[in-house]
């Protein structure tokens, strides 16, 4: 237990604690142009006065085709960047370290932005809203995008940025077989369908440098018929493991999984042995995973943590 209040450090990112506040949907953002508002700024410094040590706000669209909801946080154009290192400094004046949660939706975009259909790794129309495949020229272009939003979250004084790959969203959607039907170098194979993905975590690499904390949030199950499987988490976090990340979080789920429940396990009481929702998939990477892992959902007691 003492060591959740012992100091960590993250690809030189100094923590006063291991607590962090996982990014969830804060809804909050200016509708007009995504650009934060002092609600935003205020939700954050309050986690940091808290004393969390690591604050990762909710996630913020890279490219406008990427938006997956009004008054989400946009980090896709330099216009953004006032605001955002408003919310870091806040953050950072009550000790505490943010990381900008970078994102793209994927199948689940935000269509009425200016476009009549979302972009994903094949054709699907899975809410009534088509969704094309992305060519390769679109790929590139993509992931440039996530490297140019990494730049502005370091350019706003973040301390590091998180890729989104849970939740199906853009990049969970290439590595789940459930959304990835292609049949070229990007889809088939585990290796294939991380493909993509690996491409963006090395352009954010790139982009950022060594010494600039990247971390990346992953499913380790959908949860879902035909959809990513706990037995490829491992495989796939050694691909990110050498790919460069520095952390890696794992949750569960998608927004197609049984409608009862969203982007997680089924709820219910259970044993304090069984509070954590990731505990089998959070075991299997401890085994053989060396990056440090972030670990949400079903964390009650200081005991269990």
């Amino acid at each position: 237990m003492a060591e959740l209040f012992e100091r960590t450090v993250l690809n030189g990112m100094e923590l006063r604690n291991r607590f962090v506040h996982s990014a969830t949907n804060e809804g909050s953002a200016n509708p007009e142009d995504g650009t934060v508002t002092e609600r935003l700024v205020q939700l954050q410094q309050e986690l940091a006065e808290g004393e969390v040590a690591l604050v990762i706000p909710g996630n913020m669209y890279v490219n406008i085709q990427g938006k997956s909801r009004p008054c989400q946080t946009g980090i896709h154009d330099d216009m953004t960047i006032p605001g955002l290192a408003r919310m870091a400094a806040a953050v950072h004046r009550h000790g505490g370290r943010i990381v900008a949660q970078l994102a793209h939706a994927g199948a689940n975009a935000y269509v009425s932005v200016g476009s009549d259909h979302a972009l994903g790794p094949s054709d699907m129309k899975l809410t009534g809203i088509p969704c094309r495949a992305m060519t390769r020229e679109q790929m590139e272009r993509t992931a440039a995008d996530f490297a140019a939003a990494a730049v502005r979250a370091k350019k706003a004084g973040f301390d590091g940025v998180q890729l989104h790959g849970a939740h199906s969203y853009l990049l969970s959607q290439f590595v789940s077989p459930y959304f990835n039907k292609r049949t070229d170098a990007y889809g088939g194979s585990l290796e294939n369908r991380a493909r993509f993905p690996l491409e963006v975590v090395r352009a954010v690499r790139a982009a950022v440098g060594p010494d600039f904390p990247v971390l990346i949030k992953i499913n380790s199950d959908d949860y879902l018929d035909g959809g990513f499987p706990l037995r490829e988490m491992v495989p796939y976090c050694l691909m990110l493991q050498d790919a460069g990340i520095d952390a890696i979080e794992i949750s569960g789920g998608t927004h197609f999984s049984d409608p009862r429940y969203f982007c997680s396990r089924p709820v219910g009481t259970v044993p304090r042995d069984q509070e954590i929702y990731f505990k089998d998939a959070a075991e299997l990477y401890k085994r053989s995973i060396s990056v440090p892992l972030l670990l949400v959902g079903g964390v009650r007691s200081l005991r269990v943590a």
